[in-house]
């Protein structure tokens, strides 16, 4: 029997993969540092559900002092929630540069950077290193990509690295255990029908999700720093039981923003193929977006995560209609975040104000690591 289409179905919850892999997010599209910091906020869940401490160094590249970047409230989150196992370390200039306008100071702030990075990774202090803007580093020539490499291959076993930023050199791509490109999909539609705070997650690559976790904490984030609860409403299609990489992180969130953090799954515990839907599937998908639809509405919600809306609807579980009309009324400050692959990109598409395809380039399974469905591919 062949079987096609989209389907999500819970594996056992493992957590030896989890942790000593090497990640690398490159591409032009948005989500790179948001991927980094989702999978930071899964690590810390994975901590806390093992007893065990977890200290991540946030080391971020070409990020220096003067200027706001997205993540910095998604990183005052972490560091409010979480003050004794985040550390943060910025370096560079707070502007954009080309190779051509290089000075002595991008390259001894590069090389600053670094050294810290070396001592983080060598020290078996931490259990995550995120090397934010490390590839555009590397292909600006500000650091030597042979001592990146040699020192990275030389992390200790449990040392979880990643790597974001356009631009990695191949060298880096070669020792990385995962390699997801984010590549933006234009919709200038978005712009004609006035709707702004639609971001869009789609594509085979790892880093969906986690993305819209790091999305969650920048709301958060952005709530403390404005003396304002932003609250976040996590709500899961296709997922009806347990033991995905996120539920840690979304675990983690709870605990430190207890009042601010709401979760909803729907769906059976099973893979749903195309063909096969049983009636639970349509009665499971139609009682999230009723979930949804009031919480867009309502306008409680900063943020608002429809994680696996994209199969849903290329499953035929959800009409599309319904969905277009409702993201066209929401309150103008509410953000929506939309994830997973689909084959036939729905008609809502078309209101992205971002909107990135994540392109798997490598994957764990290239190692023979066990993977989880759904949760990996």
């Amino acid at each position: 029997m062949v079987r096609t289409g989209i389907g999500i179905r819970t594996a056992q919850n493992r957590s030896e993969r989890l942790v000593g892999q090497i990640h690398v997010y490159d591409g032009v599209g948005k989500g790179k540092s948001q991927a980094a910091l989702g999978v930071v906020l899964r690590s810390i869940g994975l901590g806390i559900n093992t007893g065990s401490q977890t200290r991540i160094l946030l080391l971020r590249f070409l990020k220096g002092p003067g200027r706001t970047y997205d993540e910095d409230a998604a990183i005052e989150a972490l560091r409010r929630g979480f003050p004794h196992l985040i550390d943060q370390v910025r370096t560079g200039r707070a502007e954009y540069f080309s190779v051509d306008e290089i000075t002595k100071f991008d390259r001894l702030e590069a090389q600053r950077g670094w050294d810290v990075a070396k001592g983080a990774i060598a020290s078996g202090l931490y259990s995550v290193v995120v090397l934010d803007e490390l590839n555009p580093v590397l292909d600006l020539g500000l650091l030597s990509v042979e001592e990146v490499v040699k020192t990275l291959g030389r992390k200790p076993e449990e040392l979880e690295i990643i790597a974001t930023g356009r631009g990695a050199p191949h060298a880096l791509l070669e020792i990385a255990d995962l390699h997801s490109e984010m590549k933006p999909q234009d919709h200038p539609n978005a712009l004609a029908h006035g709707i702004e705070g639609i971001e869009i997650y789609t594509g085979d690559g790892k880093g969906k999700s986690t993305s819209a976790l790091g999305k969650a904490l920048q709301a958060i984030g952005k709530g403390i720093s404005q003396d304002k609860s932003h609250r976040v409403l996590i709500l899961q299609w296709l997922k009806g039981g347990g033991g995905y990489t996120e539920d840690a992180a979304i675990a983690a969130l709870n605990q430190s923003y207890p009042n601010l953090v709401d979760h909803q799954r729907c769906g059976r515990d099973a893979i749903v193929w195309r063909g096969q839907q049983q009636e639970l599937d349509y009665v499971e998908a139609e009682r999230g977006w009723e979930i949804a639809k009031a919480a867009i509405a309502s306008g409680l919600y900063k943020t608002i995560i429809l994680d696996e809306l994209n199969p849903t609807v290329d499953l035929e579980l959800l009409p599309q209609e319904p969905i277009v009309q409702a993201l066209l009324r929401k309150p103008r400050d509410t953000e929506i975040v939309i994830t997973g692959r689909c084959k036939n990109p729905p008609d809502y598409f078309d209101l992205a104000s971002a909107h990135s395809e994540v392109y798997c380039h490598k994957h764990y399974a290239e190692k023979g690591v066990d993977l989880k469905r759904g949760v990996d591919f």
